[in-house]
């Protein structure tokens, strides 16, 4: 932020904003439109896409943007950017192809036409921040390929979990500990939660029932800890992580782990349901400087050999302009994964299937995501469960049991199937699967 706030201030000073275009108008949409409008120097909402215009109205009246204009044709999209309007537009292809705009974020929470936004802006020489765990757990490893092999940037945003965690990671590794554990604070598990039980909550912050379930039943966890894997190189230590519950605060609960077992996994990524001060990130690492370590001490972090660092809170849409200022202006990628899949999450019955049904969303009535280290998922041939909605069971499934590819019919044309089996060529599949 010490940067980035005098970065902006610079850009607003010679009139060059940088100029963003959304994919998405809900609740985050909202937010980012207001705060990137209202409180942010040096940059500005030129486009945004939903399928509901008057949606997309809504949230620019309620940040005070007002100049806008209502687009259909590439002709005028880039002519009102040119003129210093902003667009609204229910035709994806404008932000994707057209002249106007350094950025493009993605906050729709899909798969499927997520996939196709960004592969689509790409081809057009945008760069892509990601407000979406789900797609950049499944397929992230391929999207960042495919960024790097367009000359783009690809990156996951600040706000979300997986973009504090990772602040934190770099923050605690640039002083030279090794962090052994990336950590997510809960309130809240219960894999059980559905739509309907969540419906009550959903209304009172204006998200949907499905968006609150996936938060309730374990799966948007699961999507945020399998990023985070997938940009560190941790797994997770057993199917589904540990998961402890606690009410103690979290810097006192290290004892929960065995130091042996995080090194020779190179480190893991886990949650804890319950614990102070929530909710938040922490990484838990190590040091063998004896320097170090008695500075450590004499700092309050305790004896170790694990020592706890955390940040006690993850701001949502507050954080994204700082995520667009850190990639434009000073090429720095906030999470993407390194190189190929290393967790996974899968999806798992959340009632009994029966031969027939058909999968629902995510947040939905029949499964809940799990995380689990690739060699596994493949070696077992598990089902994602960025890929599970719209296939068909072929035989009946209990509660609980994991999905396999053998247990589902899919459309082998979905682009995120394509792109699946994409990534599976490239990366390939661990010997030890």
């Amino acid at each position: 932020m010490i940067l980035v706030d005098n970065a902006l201030k610079a850009r607003e000073a010679k009139g060059n904003p940088i100029k963003v275009g959304l994919v998405g108008a809900g609740e985050m949409s909202k937010g980012m439109i207001n705060q990137i409008t209202r409180y942010t120097p040096g940059m500005v909402v030129a486009a945004t896409y939903n399928r509901t215009i008057e949606k997309a109205q809504k949230a620019y009246e309620y940040a005070g943007l007002n100049n806008y204009k209502i687009v259909d044709n590439l002709k005028d999209y880039e002519d009102t950017i040119a003129s210093g309007a902003s667009v609204i537009t229910s035709n994806i292809d404008l932000l994707c192809e057209g002249n106007g705009i350094d950025i493009l974020v993605e906050v729709t929470g899909t798969i499927e036409f997520a996939a196709e936004t960004m592969l689509k802006a790409m081809k057009h020489g945008k760069h892509i921040l990601s407000f979406n765990a789900e797609i950049d757990a499944t397929l992230g490893p391929i999207l960042k390929k495919k960024a790097d092999d367009y000359g783009v940037k690809y990156s996951v945003g600040d706000g979300d979990q997986p973009g504090v965690t990772l602040n934190l990671y770099r923050f605690v590794k640039s002083m030279g500990f090794e962090p052994l554990l990336c950590g997510n604070i809960k309130g809240l598990q219960d894999h059980y939660r559905n739509p309907t039980t969540q419906k009550g909550f959903a209304a009172q912050w204006d998200m949907t029932p499905e968006m609150v379930t996936s938060f309730a039943d374990g799966t948007k966890i699961s999507f945020e800890q399998a990023c985070i894997a997938n940009a560190t190189g941790m797994k997770v230590a057993t199917r589904g992580m540990y998961g402890h519950h606690s009410k103690e605060h979290i810097d006192d609960l290290t004892h929960l782990y065995d130091i042996d077992e995080l090194k020779s996994l190179g480190g893991i990524v886990d949650y804890v349901v319950g614990p102070k001060p929530g909710p938040g990130v922490f990484i838990y690492a190590t040091s063998d400087d004896p320097l170090s370590v008695k500075y450590l001490k004499y700092g309050k972090l305790g004896e170790g050999p694990l020592y706890s660092f955390y940040i006690p809170y993850h701001l949502l849409f507050f954080e994204i302009a700082n995520s667009i200022s850190r990639m434009i202006d000073f090429d720095d990628i906030i999470l993407a994964p390194i190189a190929g899949p290393v967790v996974e999450v899968v999806a798992t019955a959340k009632v009994d299937m029966k031969a027939g049904d058909a999968i629902d969303g995510l947040g939905g009535y029949k499964t809940y995501g799990v995380c689990e280290n690739y060699n596994v998922t493949r070696g077992e041939d598990l089902l994602p469960m960025g890929l599970a909605e719209g296939c068909k069971l072929i035989k009946d499934i209990p509660q609980d049991q994991v999905l396999t590819y053998g247990d589902v019919e899919l459309d082998p044309k979905n682009i995120k199937h394509q792109l699946y089996k994409e990534q599976l060529e490239l990366f390939g599949v661990p010997v030890n699967a």
